[in-house]
C-alpha cells in the first residue's frame, strides 16, 4: 500500500521532471508518465476504494492534492514553453503577423459537465471510485435486482422507455443498475459512484425531462448505518450548495429501507419559492444484497441518487431544467 510519503516522492519527481522539460513534446511525455492512466499516481487513485476507512481519507486526500499540484505545474510550464517556441518560430518566419486573423469561437465545458466533474472530485476525495454502465439496460438490472417487483408503476410503459422488438430491454431509468453490476463483479467493501444519462417518460413541468442526468452512489462495508449516510449527504450538500437551505425527510424506495429524501429551496421563473427534491437515499435493502450474493448479516450499505441537472439549477438559479438541453448559446455562454 502506498503511503503519504510515497505520494510526496511521486509528486516531487513529477515536479522535477516538469521543470526539466525543454519542449512541449517533452512536457507531454512527462504528463503521460506522471498523470496518465498507467502512471503510478493513477494506480494509487484507482485502489483507494480498497483501503481501510482509516487509510482511505488520508491517502485519497494526499493523492488528489498531489495530482492538482502536478497538473498546475504542467500547465504553467506548458505556457512558458509554448511562448518560447512561438517566439523562436516568429523570429524565423516571414509571415506578416500584423495581418488580422480569422477569429474562431472559443468552446467551453457544458454546465452539466462542470457540475459532474466537481461532484466526482468531492467523492474521489472521500475514497469513492467511478463506475460506468450501459444506457440500454435490461429490466433485471434496472428493476428486478433492485427489489422493484413486477407490476410496480415504474415498470409500466407509461413511465419507462422499452426497446421495440426486444422484450425486457429498456433505456435505463436510473444509474443504480451500475451498482448491481459492480456488486456482482466485486466483493465488499465498496465505495462507488456512477454518473450518467437516464431516461423516463416524464416532462410534466420545469423540473422534469424525458432525458436527464443522475449520479448514484453505493457504499457497502461492515457497520455502516443511517448516520453515516446522512453525514455523507450533509458533507456533499455543503460542498456543492454552500448556504442553500435544505432538509432531510423520510421517504420510500423499493431498494432501500429505511429511505430518506433531501430537499432544497428553489425559486422558479415566476419567483415562487418551494422545496424541490434533490436526491433520494437510504440503507440498502437486504433483498438487494441477496441478488448480489452478499451476506446481509455481515455487510450493510447505503445508496443515494442525485439529479445533476437539479444541482445545476439550484446553484446557478436556472428556472427551467429544459434550458440545459436546448443548445441556446445565449444561455450556455453564461457558464463558460
Amino acid at each position: 500500500m502506498a503511503t503519504a510519503d510515497d505520494i510526496a516522492k511521486l509528486r516531487d519527481r513529477a515536479l522535477a521532471d516538469t521543470a526539466a522539460a525543454q519542449s512541449v513534446a517533452a512536457l507531454e511525455e512527462v504528463r503521460v508518465a506522471r498523470t496518465g492512466r498507467r502512471s503510478e499516481l493513477a494506480e494509487i487513485l484507482s485502489t483507494i476504494g480498497q483501503l481501510s476507512a482509516e487509510d482511505r481519507g488520508v491517502i485519497g486526500k494526499a493523492a488528489n492534492i498531489a495530482r492538482r499540484e502536478i497538473e498546475a505545474a504542467l500547465g504553467g510550464r506548458k505556457a512558458v514553453l509554448e511562448a518560447a517556441e512561438l517566439t523562436a518560430q516568429l523570429a524565423n518566419d516571414r509571415t506578416d503577423v500584423t495581418l488580422p486573423g480569422d477569429p474562431y469561437p472559443r468552446g467551453a465545458l457544458h454546465l452539466l459537465t462542470q457540475v459532474r466533474l466537481e461532484i466526482e472530485e468531492i467523492f474521489l476525495a472521500l475514497g469513492y471510485e467511478i463506475a460506468d454502465g450501459p444506457e440500454v439496460e435490461t429490466e433485471y438490472y434496472n428493476f428486478t435486482a433492485l427489489n422493484t417487483p413486477e407490476g410496480h408503476p415504474a415498470r409500466s410503459s407509461s413511465d419507462t422507455f422499452y426497446v421495440d422488438g426486444t422484450p425486457g430491454v429498456i433505456l435505463r431509468t436510473q444509474t443504480s443498475s451500475v451498482q448491481m453490476r459492480v456488486m456482482e463483479a466485486r466483493t465488499p467493501p465498496l465505495y462507488v459512484i456512477s454518473p450518467g444519462a437516464v431516461y423516463r417518460r416524464d416532462d410534466v413541468d420545469a423540473t422534469h425531462s424525458p432525458m436527464f442526468h443522475q449520479l448514484e452512489g453505493l457504499a457497502v462495508d461492515e457497520g455502516l448505518s443511517l448516520s453515516h449516510l446522512i453525514g455523507t449527504l450533509e458533507h456533499v450538500a455543503g460542498q456543492l450548495l454552500g448556504s442553500t437551505e435544505y432538509r432531510i425527510i423520510p421517504d420510500f424506495f423499493p431498494f432501500t429501507e429505511p429511505s430518506i429524501q433531501l430537499l432544497v429551496r428553489w425559486t422558479d421563473r415566476t419567483g415562487r419559492t418551494s422545496w424541490m427534491e434533490l436526491l433520494g437515499a437510504g440503507m440498502v435493502d437486504p433483498n438487494v444484497f441477496g441478488f448480489a450474493g452478499y451476506d446481509s448479516e455481515r455487510w450493510t450499505g447505503f445508496a443515494f441518487g442525485m439529479g445533476l441537472d437539479r444541482i445545476a439549477m439550484v446553484r446557478h438559479g436556472v428556472p427551467d431544467l429544459r434550458m440545459l438541453f436546448e443548445g441556446d448559446l445565449r444561455f450556455l455562454e453564461q457558464f463558460s
